[in-house]
């Protein structure tokens, strides 16, 4: 009988920084406790410094939590259905896109793709 053996993952791009980090999440974590220093500093000026560096740590936590989850994928949320098993900072990244373009987005299809029910042409007849 065979034993317990670890199964391989795809870490392609992902080099671990202190064991938990990987370069993005490390990356998403210092950019969310700079964001905290900037309230640090406000709160610094008003002698609150134990509520700034409580505000550091909380925005490296949500930094961390956007660069390193996925959402998760729940077919009971239409939201989750559409976007679940990709990453937060991804959805963040093409919402912000959809706004800036005015809230359309551009689907090109593919030279050669297959038609299917879902063809541009479909509502044009």
């Amino acid at each position: 009988m065979g034993g317990p053996y670890n199964i391989p993952r795809n870490y392609k791009g992902e080099s671990k920084i202190l064991f938990i980090f990987s370069t993005k999440s490390f990356l998403f974590t210092i950019g969310g406790a700079g964001i905290g220093i900037i309230f640090y500093l406000i709160l610094n000026l008003l002698k609150l410094k134990t509520i700034g560096l409580i505000f550091i740590i909380l925005f490296g936590i949500v930094g961390f939590a956007i660069g390193t989850f996925k959402i998760p994928d729940n077919a009971n949320l239409s939201f989750s259905r559409k976007v679940g098993g990709e990453a937060i900072d991804a959805v963040f990244l093409r919402w912000v896109n959809f706004k800036r373009k005015n809230n359309r987005i551009y689907v090109y299809k593919e030279e050669g793709a297959k038609d299917d029910k879902w063809s541009s042409n479909q509502y044009d007849k």
